[in-house]
C-alpha cells in the first residue's frame, strides 16, 4: 500500500524537483521545517507515508521458471536432454513396435538433470541472500542530521525529504537536497554528470530556466556524490528512487555483472578439462560403433546409449558445478569475515587479501584506539590540565572553529564528527564544569548557575554557556576547512565592525604563521628565544607519542579578509597547543607480531611529525637497526629509481600526503608486492583505489574512502586486518581444497571409464551412475570442505604469490597420484573379483559403482590437509563436514540397495558392505604413506 501511495504522488506532487529554481528559504517554508529545529517525529512520519523511505526499489527478482531456464541453458545440459529425448522417441518407437524397450533409464537421467540444476538454483539462491545481507550492512551509512533540536546519527535509509543534514569533506551525499549553507564547498559529481573537477557550490544562488544542466545547479547536492573540501548544510528534497542516482539506478536493474577473474580463472580450467573429455568422449563413441559393426550390427537403441554414455563422461569429467560453488563458499566465508568486523565489499578482494605482503597503515584509530583526549594544555606560557584553562580565545577556538558534535549517552560523552575535534569539545566542558557531562547539561538547559565553575570570563565577557550556545551566537562569516595538504582549519567571527579569524593546527604549521604570542595575559613579539621554547615543549608532548595541535587568532579589520589579495591566514598570535592522546590498542602489539610472522611488512604512512611517528614505530617494534624514518618531503625529489632502491627499508612517513601514499603504494607493487592500504579519510582514497586491497576504517572512516575500499573494517581495528589475511589464506587454500577433490572425482570416474572401454572390460558405470556421482561429489562434500576453518600455520607462511596458480605442483601430484591408486584398484576390482559372486555381473558391476563412490568419500578427508601433516591432526574441526560426508555414505547405501530399477544396481549383504569400505578407506592410508615419503626426503 505504502509503495502504491508513494508512487501516486510521485506522478502528482513534482514541486520538489525544482528546489533549485527556489531559494532555500521557500524550501523550507513549503516543507514547514525550521532551520534551527529540523523535523519532529510527527513530520518524520508524514514525510515517510508520502516520500518512502530513502531506497532503492530493489530490482525484480527472477521467477523461479527463469532461473531454471537460465540453468538449462548449460550446453551440457542441453546435450544431456537432447539425447535423451532421443532416447525416450525410440523407446517410444520399440514399444510400439513389440520390440523390448526401456524407459527406467532415460526417464531416470532426466529426474538426475533436474535434480542436478535443483541443486545449482538452490546453491545459487543461498549464495544471494548471502550476498543481500553483506549489502544491507554496506548499505547502513550514518548520516549527521538535526532532529527536534538535536544533532543525531541516523542511518542512511531513514532519512525522509525535509531533514536537515549537515555535509562535512569526506562525506558521501546521502540523498538530493538544496544547500542552506556552504562553507567553502566543493563536490566531486564525475559518477553523476562525467565531469572530473570539483564543483564548488553556493547556497545563495537561485536559478530560473527549468533546463539547466545538473552540473551546473551548484545550488543543490545529489545523492551519492562526495565532498572533497569544506563544509555544508542541506535540506533534503528528494530521496530514494526520486533521486538523480535513483533515475540512473533504475536503468541498471537489468544490467548483468561481469564475472569476477576467479570465476574466469576457474571457467578457464573448466574450458580445458571440458576439451580434453570431449576429445577422450569422441574416441570411446568411435570405439563403440567399431566394436558394433564387428558384431551384431549398429542399431538405434545402441547407438544411442553409445552417445548417451559419451555425453556423460563430458559431463563427469567437467566441474562445472566449481563456479557456483566458489561463489557460494566465497559468500559464506564473507559472512564469517564480517562477524569478525571485516565487511568485504568485492568478492575478488578474498583471494587478494591472502596475498598481501606489504601493509601501508594510518596511525589514528587504526593502531591507536581513536579515543582522543586532550590530556595537556599549554596555555599563558605553562602547561595546565583541562580544567585549568583561563585563554578565551583558546575556549572558542576549541567550541565554534569545529565540525564536531558530542552526545551524552550513559553519563559520558559520544562522538559525533571527527575525533580530534570531539576531544576539544570534551576538553571544553571541562572548561565550564567539573560535573558529570549529563548534570552540566542538565544546569545549561535550566539556565542557572551551579556552584561548580560555570562562570568563566570569555574575551572580556561573562557567559554560561555549551559549546552549542556559543556556536549559535557566533555569527560565521565564512570558514575555511581542513584539507591534508594546509594541514589546518580556520574560522571568521563577525564581531560588530571587525572580524576574528580562530585557526587550528599542526603546531609547527601554527607556529610558523604566528609573528606574536600570548603569555602571562600580554601579547609579546614571537621571538627565536620564544619559538625555540615552544618547540621543545611540542616535542617533548610528541616524544610520548601525543598529538600536538596548535591554536592561534587575529582581528582583522571589515572586509579585508574578502580581499583575495590580503592573506588571511597569517600574521596570527599563537594562543597555545594541547597535547592529545590517543593510546595504541592492546591487541596491537600481538597483531604486528603476528603480521610480520607471516612475512607482512608493516609500514606506517601517518599525517603526524616525524618525532611523534617514530615514538609509535619504537613502541610497536618495527624499527630494525637499518629502518629509515622520512618525512613526505624528503622524499619529494626521490626518483622512482631511488625511492626503489630503500622502499623495504622505509618503514615510517611522516606527514604523508594523498600523493605521498599513492605513490609509495605505486613503487611497491612496481617491485612486485601485493599492497594493502588502511585509511579513513579523502585523503587516503587514491591510495585505497591504487592497492590491490584497500581497507577503510568503517566507524571513523568518510564515506569516499569506504567507496573506494576493498574491505570496510568495523571496529577500526589493526587486528581485524591481520585477522582479514588470516581469512583470506584460509579461504584460498580452501578454494584449493574443494578444487583438489573435485578434480580428483572426474579424473577417477573418467579415467575408469575410458580404460575400461579400451582394454574391452565391462563399462564399470552406466550414464546415470556417472550423472549421479556428479551430482553428490560436485555438492555438499565438496561444499564443506570450503568452510573448512583456517589453519594457524597460515600465518607462519610466507603470503601467496601474486602470478601463482591456484592448482600449485602439490595438488597436482595428489589428483595424479591419489587419482592412479584409485582407477588402479578400480580396475584390479573389474578384472580379479574379488569380492561377492564373480559370476553374477550385475552384482559385480554394483560393486565397482559403490566402490568408487565409497573412495571419493574417503578420498574427501584427504583433501583437508595440505603438506605432511595427518588427516587426522583436525579431523574433528568441521563437524558439518563430518556430518555430511555420514548423510553422503547413507544415500549412497539407500541408492545401491534400493536403486535397483533405477540405477541397475543389487543389493549389497553386510559382509560385503564391511569389505567395501574397508577396501576404499585404503586411499587414506595411501594418502599417509606419500606424506610419510615425502617427510623422509624433506629430511
Amino acid at each position: 500500500m505504502l509503495k502504491t501511495q508513494i508512487k501516486k504522488v510521485r506522478k502528482d506532487d513534482e514541486r520538489m524537483n525544482n528546489s533549485f529554481k527556489k531559494s532555500y528559504e521557500e524550501i523550507l517554508s513549503t516543507l514547514g521545517v525550521s532551520k534551527g529545529t529540523g523535523l519532529n517525529n510527527k513530520q518524520v512520519e508524514e514525510s515517510r507515508k508520502k516520500y518512502g523511505y530513502n531506497e532503492f526499489t530493489p530490482p525484480k527478482k527472477e521467477s523461479f521458471f527463469t532461473r531454471l531456464l537460465d540453468n538449462l541453458k548449460d550446453p551440457m545440459i542441453l546435450i544431456l536432454l537432447v539425447a535423451t529425448f532421443i532416447s525416450l522417441s525410440t523407446n517410444v518407437y520399440l514399444h510400439y513396435s513389440n520390440q523390448h524397450s526401456d524407459f527406467i533409464e532415460s526417464i531416470a537421467i532426466l529426474l538426475a538433470v533436474m535434480l542436478s540444476t535443483t541443486i545449482a538454483m538452490t546453491m545459487e539462491g543461498k549464495s544471494q541472500k548471502a550476498f543481500e545481507t553483506l549489502n544491507q550492512i554496506n548499505d547502513n551509512i550514518k548520516v549527521k542530521v538535526l532532529r527536534d533540536r538535536k544533532i543525531i546519527y541516523l542511518l542512511k535509509r531513514e532519512l525522509v525529504v525535509g531533514d536537515i543534514v549537515f555535509l562535512e569533506t569526506g562525506d558521501k551525499a546521502p540523498a538530493d537536497g538544496r544547500l542552506i549553507e556552504a562553507f567553502n564547498l566543493k563536490i566531486n559529481e564525475s559518477m553523476l554528470t562525467g565531469e572530473s573537477d570539483d564543483v564548488k557550490k553556493n547556497a545563495e544562488l537561485v536559478l530560473d530556466d527549468d533546463k539547466t544542466p545538473l552540473g551546473e545547479r551548484k545550488n543543490m547536492v545529489f545523492g551519492g556524490t562526495f565532498v572533497t573540501e569544506g563544509k555544508g548544510t542541506m535540506i533534503v528534497t528528494s530521496v530514494g528512487d526520486d533521486t538523480e542516482m535513483g533515475r540512473i539506478a533504475e536503468g541498471l536493474k537489468d544490467s548483468e555483472e561481469d564475472e569476477t577473474p576467479l570465476q574466469e580463472k576457474l571457467g578457464d580450467l573448466g574450458k580445458k578439462i571440458s576439451l580434453i573429455g570431449t576429445f577422450a568422449a569422441g574416441i570411446i563413441f568411435v570405439i563403440k560403433i567399431i566394436k558394433m559393426m564387428n558384431g551384431e550390427g549398429i542399431t538405434a537403441p545402441e547407438v544411442i546409449n553409445a552417445f548417451i554414455v559419451s555425453i556423460t563422461l563430458i559431463v563427469a569429467a567437467v566441474p562445472e558445478g566449481l563456479p557456483t560453488m566458489i561463489s557460494m563458499t566465497l559468500s559464506l566465508n564473507m559472512q564469517k569475515m564480517a562477524k569478525n568486523n571485516s565487511l568485504v565489499k568485492k568478492l575478488i578482494a578474498c583471494e587478494t587479501v591472502g596475498s598481501i605482503n606489504v601493509i601501508c597503515s594510518d596511525k589514528t584509530g587504526t593502531l591507536t584506539e581513536n579515543k582522543m583526549t586532550v590530556v595537556d594544555i599549554y596555555s599563558n606560557g605553562k602547561l595546565i590540565k583541562p580544567d585549568q584553562l583561563q585563554s578565551g580565545h583558546m575556549i572558542e577556538n576549541f567550541a565554534i572553529n569545529s565540525t564536531a558534535n558530542l552526545q551524552i549517552k550513559d553519563e559520558k560523552h559520544e562522538f559525533i564528527g571527527n575525533a580530534t575535534e570531539c576531544s576539544l569539545l570534551e576538553a571544553f566542558t571541562k572548561t565550564i564544569c567539573s560535573l558529570s557531562p549529563t548534570k552540566c547539561i542538565n544546569y545549561m538547559k535550566e539556565g542557572t548557575l551551579c556552584e561548580s565553575k560555570c562562570s568563566k570570563y570569555l574575551n572580556d565577557k561573562e557567559v554560561i554557556s555549551n559549546y552549542e550556545d556559543l556556536r549559535h551566537n557566533a555569527e560565521v562569516a565564512y570558514q575555511y576547512a581542513f584539507s591534508s595538504d594546509r594541514k589546518m582549519m580556520s574560522t571568521v567571527i563577525k564581531n560588530g565592525e571587525t572580524f576574528t579569524v580562530y585557526t587550528k593546527g599542526a603546531s609547527e604549521k601554527i607556529l610558523d604563521l604566528c609573528t606574536k604570542v600570548a603569555i602571562n595575559g600580554q601579547i609579546m613579539n614571537l621571538t627565536d628565544e620564544i619559538k625555540v621554547e615552544l618547540v621543545s615543549e611540542i616535542e617533548k608532548l610528541q616524544s610520548q607519542a601525543k598529538r600536538v595541535l596548535g591554536f592561534a587568532h587575529r582581528e582583522v579589520a571589515e572586509m579585508d579578509w574578502l580581499n583575495e589579495q590580503i592573506k588571511i591566514e597569517d600574521e596570527f598570535i599563537f594562543d597555545g597547543f594541547v597535547g592529545i592522546a590517543d593510546p595504541l590498542r592492546k591487541e596491537v602489539y600481538d597483531a604486528v607480531r603476528e603480521s610480520r610472522a607471516a612475512g607482512v611488512d608493516l609500514k606506517i604512512l601517518t599525517g603526524d611529525n616525524k618525532v611523534t611517528a617514530t615514538a609509535i614505530a619504537n613502541e610497536l617494534e618495527i624499527l630494525d637497526a637499518d629502518a629509515l624514518v622520512l618525512e613526505a618531503h624528503e622524499i619529494e625529489d626521490m626518483s622512482d629509481e631511488e625511492l626503489l632502491n630503500i622502499i623495504d627499508r622505509i618503514k615510517v612517513i611522516a606527514r604523508s600526503k594523498p600523493m605521498t601514499k599513492q605513490r609509495i603504494v605505486d613503487v611497491l607493487k612496481k617491485k612486485g608486492d601485493v599492497v594493502a592500504v588502511t585509511g579513513d579519510g579523502i585523503n587516503d582514497a587514491p591510495a585505497l583505489k591504487k592497492a590491490d586491497c584497500g581497507i577503510a576504517m568503517g566507524i571513523a572512516g568518510t564515506e569516499v574512502s569506504k567507496e573506494a575500499a576493498d574491505i570496510v573494517l568495523l571496529d577500526d581495528s589493526f587486528s581485524s586486518i591481520v585477522t582479514s589475511i588470516f581469512w583470506g589464506r584460509g579461504i584460498y587454500e580452501n578454494f584449493q581444497r574443494f578444487i583438489q577433490f573435485q578434480l580428483t572425482v572426474n579424473v577417477v570416474a573418467f579415467l575408469t571409464a575410458f580404460l575400461a572401454e579400451i582394454f574391452g572390460f565391462p563399462m564399470p558405470f552406466t550414464a546415470l551412475e556417472l550423472l549421479w556421482v556428479n551430482i553428490v561429489m560436485d555438492g555438499p562434500p565438496a561444499l564443506t570442505l570450503g568452510l573448512e576453518p583456517p589453519r594457524k600455520h597460515l600465518m607462519k607462511k610466507e603470503p601467496i604469490k601474486r602470478d601463482a596458480s591456484i592448482v600449485t605442483k602439490d595438488m597436482l601430484s595428489r589428483i595424479i597420484l591419489h587419482g592412479l591408486f584409485m582407477v588402479g584398484m578400480l580396475i584390479f576390482l573389474l578384472v580379479a573379483r574379488p569380492f561377492g559372486d564373480p559370476s553374477n555381473e550385475t552384482q559385480q558391476l554394483t560393486i565397482t559403482f559403490t566402490t568408487f563412490v565409497m573412495f571419493q568419500i574417503f578420498n574427501a578427508f584427504n583433501s583437508r590437509e595440505f603438506g605432511t601433516d595427518s588427516v587426522f591432526k583436525n579431523l574433528f574441526h568441521n563437524k558439518i563436514m563430518l556430518v555430511t560426508i555420514f548423510a553422503t555414505f547413507l544415500i549412497q547405501v539407500a541408492v545401491t540397495q534400493f536403486g535397483g530399477s533405477i540405477f541397475k544396481t543389487v543389493p549389497l549383504d553386510l559382509v560385503t558392505w564391511i569389505r567395501i569400505v574397508g577396501f576404499s578407506s585404503t586411499i587414506i592410508i595411501f594418502g599417509e604413506l606419500v606424506k610419510v615419503v615425502r617427510k623422509i626426503i624433506n629430511k
